[in-house]
């Protein structure tokens, strides 16, 4: 799946914001809409952060399928 696909299914859930700090690493954090908890994604490459959010993403899926909450 390509990262543009993967970044617009992250957007439906989270507000995003990205960082590039000094040394190339890159940042992402995710405030998930409805609850407005917060978590945060470094990786030297932009597609580790998104491969990172997006499986994120799919594990909270998960979770309120089953509605466990944290």
């Amino acid at each position: 799946m390509r990262n543009t696909t993967k970044l617009k299914f992250i957007l439906y859930k989270y507000t995003v914001s990205f960082d590039l700090e000094d040394d190339s690493l890159f940042t992402m954090t995710l405030i998930d809409k409805d609850n407005g908890e917060g978590v945060e994604f470094q990786a030297k490459s932009y597609s580790t952060v998104i491969s990172k959010a997006y499986s994120h993403l799919l594990r909270e899926l998960k979770k309120e399928e089953k509605g466990i909450d944290r």
